[in-house]
């Protein structure tokens, strides 16, 4: 009796690869907008003088909040 031990399915799995790639890569960047959210959001809620505590002003709470989440 023959088995079929081998199947070609170069196509699929090519395919498969680059759907697996792209959702990957989707859910990575979900992930960092997520942390930028997050520290932009408990930046903004402290007190000029709690910002003032951690070296920290204002102007530059976006620029924290992604190096926190892009600059890895």
């Amino acid at each position: 009796m023959a088995y079929a031990t081998h199947t070609d399915t170069a196509a699929q799995s090519g395919l498969g690869a680059r759907v697996s790639t792209l959702l990957i890569d989707i859910r990575a960047r979900l992930a960092r907008r997520k942390v930028y959210r997050q520290t932009l959001t408990e930046l903004q809620t402290l007190s000029n003088r709690e910002l003032a505590d951690l070296g920290l002003n204002r102007s530059i709470i976006r620029r924290v909040a992604y190096q926190a989440a892009y600059e890895v």
